[in-house]
């Protein structure tokens, strides 16, 4: 059972689809899933929340605001603290259902959002079980990494020049998601496969409402994202980290340091050794192992593994 669903977030309107299990009764655990950087709530999330509802778990996927459905003055604006409150509003609108266990909510995320949820593990206490797929974890390495020493200083001075157009009253300026031609095109990811992944997408109908970019903002933001200062308050969550071996778009090492530094016990990390972070997006077999783990994570974790066995 598909329900489309609209809440409140902050002043905006958020959307979301509700996957339910067509023979279910009663009050399920529920799983809350956004997206990752500039995408909407079509290309992943369905993949994942079918799978998870042959656990017998309920998968609540949205549009933060400014993306998909959802509303917003600012269009592609990547806020992720804004996003982050999104999520605990998503979780608010969950436990007030009356067919939502609001003691079984879990979190669900992927690349930027797959470090919303290592935050939201560690600072909302309604969650009992969180799911972090190729997640960014730390902003201002993971941009100089990816783009070069050289490419790097260019990107911090676009970014400069674009605070003091704003600070000047003019509208915000705005960077490509991605590129083909990185080394004469500045974007925020400077990789030309998730170009054409994402266009793909788009021209297949799987994500029509994706737009490739966002505000030059959103990149500044990004800079100072970490959660690093998070990990060591995660102390009895059940937290699952999915790393795709040899990622160099959010850097698959420094994602397994940043799981070493969660201090819960009750942690796995899966290395996934044939995957990308792109395949996950372009390939359902690969989408589809990952939710796999995810939905058996959150099936163990939120008491329902038993059910139907």
């Amino acid at each position: 059972m598909i329900e489309r669903v609209v809440f409140p977030s902050d002043g905006e309107t958020l959307v979301g689809t509700l996957f339910r299990p067509d023979d279910a009764t009663g009050p399920l655990p529920t799983v809350v899933g956004g997206g990752g950087w500039c995408y909407v709530k079509e290309i992943v999330l369905p993949h994942v929340a079918r799978i998870a509802t042959e656990q017998q778990v309920q998968f609540l996927g949205f549009d933060y605001r400014g993306f998909g459905e959802s509303s917003s003055g600012c269009r592609q604006h990547i806020d992720p603290w804004q996003q982050i409150s999104d999520y605990k509003n998503a979780l608010t609108y969950a436990e007030n259902r009356s067919d939502v266990d609001a003691d079984q909510l879990g979190v669900f995320g992927i690349s930027y959002s797959g470090g919303h949820v290592l935050i939201l593990a560690a600072n909302d206490p309604r969650i009992k079980a969180a799911v972090s797929v190729v997640p960014v974890v730390e902003g201002y390495d993971n941009m100089r990494r990816v783009h070069g020493e050289v490419a790097f200083a260019e990107l911090e001075r676009a970014l400069v020049q674009d605070r003091r157009r704003r600070a000047a009253g003019a509208p915000g300026a705005t960077l490509p998601m991605s590129s083909t031609t990185p080394a004469s095109e500045l974007s925020t990811w400077p990789f030309p496969r998730i170009h054409e992944v994402f266009h793909t997408l788009k021209d297949s109908g799987e994500a029509e409402r994706h737009e490739h970019w966002s505000t030059m903002e959103s990149t500044e933001l990004l800079l100072n994202y970490s959660v690093s200062p998070f990990l060591p308050r995660i102390l009895d969550k059940r937290v699952m980290m999915i790393v795709a071996k040899g990622d160099n778009i959010t850097m698959w090492d420094r994602e397994i340091a940043a799981f070493n530094e969660i201090a819960s016990p009750h942690k796995r990390l899966e290395i996934l050794p044939s995957v990308s972070h792109m395949s996950l997006y372009s390939d359902q077999r690969d989408t589809n192992i990952a939710a796999a783990k995810a939905a058996d994570w959150f099936a163990s974790s939120l008491g329902t593994a038993s059910i139907g066995q």
